[in-house]
């Protein structure tokens, strides 16, 4: 029998680069779409190791129930002893930030002050509650920034939950937070490969949330002056010799938690204090900050999954 890398996803683009990558290595590997799947649990699962990339907007793209497929899965796979990345411990804080949150605190790590709730009445009662001039509604299973909004009042609050613009969390759960004003408009994403960091990006966030770096998720800019040269600062930069003590405390709580692969993201009030609040367990990496730096995150993640499956072809 033949050992694999098996990559356990649910979307196509968010992989192309990730196979790219093992095909320049020449590693075998398989690709396990999952979403309308079976799980035999009386069968015995192949040899190999096992990475999954299943990621908490699945529903957004029609696979509603891929992670709790997923979820059945990877459990099938650690029950047999089997090497698996980012497994069932990862996929629970990848959809649910209340989770991640939780998970972070025990591991000494600040984040926002944040209240969870489920209803409309709720949602405006945990902003009450909240107590600030400014705050911030997501989803707890979110993912591209789904759900969030910037609110300065409780009437803009008010308007927009009882509107017709109003887009319940796909569990239910909308999270109320605390806004955090930043003096620079970024945020910085710490990327871990093996627990292991790797780069930071600063990611210019003064047009929005919208803060996936994949390069499936880019909107270009159509509206540029014709004729007129613009120096345009990327949205996305990777920071050249970044060295936080933040980074300890990432691993550590990476290695607690069993999360292989992860991008973490956090933000610095104008006192420089560090607020963290993402994990993103099914990272992607923007191909123009890369190549400007010279750095490539699914070249080490390829390289990461060929040295464990060397692991496994060893012990077999």
């Amino acid at each position: 029998m033949t050992e694999k890398i098996y990559v356990i996803h649910e979307n196509e683009e968010w992989t192309t680069h990730l196979f790219k990558r093992l095909d320049e290595l020449g590693l075998p590997y398989e690709d396990w779409f999952i979403n309308e799947s079976l799980v035999d649990l009386n069968d015995t699962p192949p040899e190999g190791v096992f990475y999954s990339r299943m990621s908490a907007s699945s529903h957004t793209r029609g696979h509603r129930f891929a992670p709790e497929m997923a979820d059945s899965l990877l459990v099938w796979l650690e029950n047999h002893g089997r090497k698996v990345f980012n497994g069932s411990q990862a996929l629970s804080l990848e959809v649910s930030k209340v989770k991640q949150y939780m998970a972070l605190n025990a591991a000494g790590i600040r984040t926002p002050k944040t209240i969870a709730a489920n209803g409309k009445e709720q949602i405006l009662a945990a902003a009450e509650k909240m107590g600030v001039s400014s705050f911030i509604t997501k989803h707890n299973r979110a993912g591209k920034g789904l759900g969030v909004r910037l609110f300065h009042s409780m009437e803009a609050l008010n308007e927009y939950v009882n509107g017709a613009e109003f887009e319940p969390s796909i569990d239910g759960i909308t999270l109320i937070q605390e806004y955090i004003q930043a003096p620079e408009p970024f945020i910085t994403r710490c990327e871990f490969v093996g627990g292991k960091f790797v780069y930071a990006v600063q990611v210019d966030t003064s047009e929005g949330f919208e803060l996936c770096p994949a390069d499936a998720c880019r909107i270009d800019d159509l509206f540029c002056p014709v004729g007129e040269e613009v120096e345009e600062k990327p949205k996305f930069q990777v920071v050249e010799g970044f060295n936080d003590p933040i980074i300890a405390k990432y691993e550590a709580f990476l290695a607690q938690n069993n999360i292989n692969v992860a991008g973490i993201e956090f933000i610095r009030n104008a006192a420089g204090d560090i607020f963290t609040y993402d994990v993103n367990t099914n990272t992607n990496y923007n191909s123009d900050a890369e190549a400007a730096a010279g750095k490539y995150g699914m070249l080490e993640l390829a390289k990461f999954l060929e040295r464990e499956l060397k692991g496994v072809k060893e012990t077999v």
